[in-house]
């Protein structure tokens, strides 16, 4: 699939028109950013389908996902922990001065993930929880949070010093797997951005953060491994260019 400002083309696909402040492409994450320029990016979130996503479904710890074979599932394609490095030295590499990181994880992948990050040049602040509201499956202490890892490269003032480290919203049900409420991705974009700024995913799922970025008024570039999601990310974009907006609808009254 190879993609513009304007719009994309999926193989056996025709061009498709799509917001203007959405670019998505198809491809491996870690080469994705290495094709972005140095500093160009005003802020990265994303959420990897990291590697103890296996083993919670080996042991059954967590929803085997639809279209799934055995342990594995065919929406994701593991991001090893070893890969871990190289994806924030391209992520850091990528990211203006001064701007933020967001990284979806489990508690597991923390431990890996925090040290990698501060290898590659970020600052680590804290993990944000995001609560879920209920919980969901598992043996030890069911599990009804997630984290997310919060970076920093250079140094930038949060836009509201008044949020709190918890983000409450319940979770997505019979969505896209593992889909995030876009809510979620609104805090972290309203909290780390300005309009007209630009906003990456380099596993963009749903496309959630994006969703999230381009109703704030920012852009956006996403990048997923799956055809079958950046079909879906796609479609729901189109949706969101159809759909009226605020401002529109203030004109028209």
């Amino acid at each position: 699939m190879t993609c513009s400002h304007v719009q994309c083309t999926f193989a056996g696909m025709p061009h498709t028109p799509i917001r203007p402040e959405a670019t998505l492409s198809s491809g491996d994450a870690v080469a994705w950013l290495r094709a972005l320029p140095d500093a160009s990016i005003d802020l990265a979130i994303t959420d990897p389908p990291y590697e103890s996503l296996e083993k919670h479904r080996a042991v059954g710890t967590t929803t085997r996902l639809k279209l799934s074979k055995g342990s594995s599932n065919v929406w994701f394609a593991i991001f090893p922990n070893a890969r871990f490095p190289e994806l924030f030295a391209e992520v850091y590499r990528v990211l203006k001065p001064d701007a933020h990181f967001y990284l979806f994880c489990d508690a597991e992948t923390a431990f890996i993930a925090k040290p990698a990050g501060e290898a590659a040049g970020f600052r680590f602040w804290k993990p944000l929880v995001w609560d879920k509201k209920t919980i969901g499956m598992g043996y030890h202490y069911r599990s009804r949070y997630e984290m997310i890892l919060f970076f920093e490269k250079g140094r930038r003032r949060l836009n509201d010093l008044g949020v709190a480290d918890v983000i409450s919203v319940a979770r997505v049900r019979n969505g896209y797997p593992a889909e995030k409420p876009v809510e979620v991705s609104e805090v972290l974009v309203e909290q780390s951005s300005d309009r007209g700024q630009l906003v990456i995913d380099p596993f963009m799922g749903s496309g959630s953060v994006g969703v999230a970025a381009t109703r704030l008024g920012r852009r956006f570039a996403g990048n997923d491994i799956a055809d079958s999601a950046v079909a879906h990310a796609r479609l729901r974009f189109e949706a969101l260019a159809a759909a009226p907006t605020t401002e529109a609808l203030a004109s028209s009254g």
